[in-house]
């Protein structure tokens, strides 16, 4: 058994986010092990761009309200405690409501992710699914 340190908290680049961003980087596997988890904590109406990721990724919500979307779908409110799983490959985007802060640890293999561009603020304001709805 190993006790971890994780490295120190980073602010994510503007090329990848729009708003406030920052992660700490939990684990990063090593030789065989492609696994990365990361606490990422975005400030209020910040967001990815749009990406895809080669494996897929999870995504478990911590704190606050957190906003998904897939291409071409609405978007997904998820709360603390919610889990939300993006397929290998799928367009996608998350990140927080307007109104508040929002923390969610993201786990997924390898480093391959294809970063495009940055969401409107119209497609960040499209119709959203309430968590009643789903």
């Amino acid at each position: 058994m190993e006790i971890l340190k994780p490295s120190g908290t980073v602010k994510l680049p503007a090329e990848w986010f729009t708003g406030d961003v920052w992660a700490d980087v939990l684990y990063r596997g090593e030789g065989e092990s492609r696994a990365r988890l990361n606490a990422v904590r975005f400030s209020p109406g910040a967001r990815t761009a749009w990406h895809t990721h080669s494996l897929g990724q999870t995504l478990y919500i911590v704190e606050g309200v957190a906003l998904i979307q897939a291409r071409g779908g609405e978007i997904v409110q998820a709360h603390p405690g919610d889990v939300v799983y993006t397929p290998p490959g799928e367009q996608h985007w998350h990140g927080a409501a307007s109104d508040r802060f929002m923390v969610h640890l993201a786990l997924w293999e390898g480093d391959e992710t294809a970063w495009a561009e940055h969401v409107t603020d119209p497609e960040y304001g499209g119709a959203r699914i309430p968590r009643s709805e789903r």
